[in-house]
């Protein structure tokens, strides 16, 4: 990571958090986000613009379930909070499937995504599963998840029925891909956003940090983890299903509500996710990572993965 970087408005860190929606009811959504609003984060919402046509691979709501939910989710967007896009909704999409989704989200909210982040059961997904790593590292891909992802993306695949790249290309600025054990997402990924000419239709990619669960999430937001991200000055964008634990039996798990009480007194910059890229991306010299950058990204995501077995 740089040596010093300015925040905005003198602010000492930036923190934001993408959420996948997988497993999320309309209210404990509703909880988590008035938690969040109230303590003065403004975050990054993934949806599925789409309901499910077919068997769905994980039962979150989706915005064709409920037109309450999307009128909420407009409501959230006007509080500044930005609306993401977790793939056309909660199943595997043919190409002409998710260009309706990409459709309808601009649609509800007036634009196509600023980001995005693959859901890990869609087989549309764009340079997931084995295709996320590249050389020798892809052999050790396989090694730890035993092949089980062997040829389960094809959305970069020109030629496939799911394929949708293009419109990747065209429509999305940035993609999210590696997770990694700790606070300071930018100390592990310095290059994010960055363009990786290898998989070209991708604008952007940027990386985040390992809070998949109520239990992930809070660990990695601990008081001393905090104290470091201040302390470093850096960036941390969370990895997160806001559906896994955070909201049940009508009240938000304590922990999580006490850590971010404390972590909303700091001196943090909280915007969402394409504004903090937005930030970074206006001050680089340079975005195409090289072969020994990747492959340094790389070995380090599959070291997280080895421990954790998460995205």
């Amino acid at each position: 990571m740089e040596p010093s970087i300015t925040w905005p408005d003198h602010r000492a860190f930036a923190f934001t958090i993408f959420d996948d929606p997988d497993s999320q009811t309309f209210e404990a959504t509703q909880a988590v986000y008035s938690f969040l609003k109230d303590c003065g984060f403004r975050t990054t919402k993934g949806v599925w613009p789409s309901r499910p046509a077919r068997e769905p691979s994980d039962h979150g709501i989706t915005c064709g379930d409920n037109p309450d939910y999307v009128a909420w989710l407009k409501q959230l967007q006007s509080a500044r909070f930005e609306i993401g896009f977790h793939n056309a909704t909660s199943h595997t999409s043919f190409r002409e499937e998710t260009l309706a989704g990409l459709d309808q989200f601009a649609a509800y909210f007036g634009h196509f995504p600023y980001s995005m982040a693959n859901h890990y059961f869609c087989q549309e997904s764009v340079y997931w599963g084995e295709n996320r790593v590249t050389g020798m590292q892809r052999h050790v891909y396989n090694l730890l998840t035993r092949g089980k992802n062997r040829g389960t993306s094809h959305g970069h695949e020109k030629e496939h029925p799911f394929f949708w790249g293009d419109l990747c290309k065209e429509k999305i600025k940035y993609v999210r891909n590696f997770v990694f054990d700790s606070i300071n997402t930018l100390q592990k990924c310095p290059f994010m956003p960055y363009y990786d000419p290898v998989r070209p239709y991708v604008n952007y990619w940027f990386a985040s940090s390992e809070g998949s669960n109520v239990k992930a999430f809070t660990r990695q937001v601990a008081e001393e983890n905090q104290e470091r991200l201040e302390a470093e000055g850096g960036a941390c964008i969370m990895y997160v299903h806001f559906g896994h634990g955070f909201y049940e039996n009508g009240a938000l798990d304590s922990n999580f509500r006490s850590r971010m009480e404390r972590l909303a007194r700091r001196n943090g910059w909280f915007v969402p996710v394409s504004t903090l890229l937005d930030y970074l991306l206006a001050r680089k010299e340079k975005t195409e990572i090289s072969d020994h950058e990747r492959a340094s990204l790389e070995r380090k995501w599959l070291m997280h993965k080895a421990r954790f077995g998460t995205a």
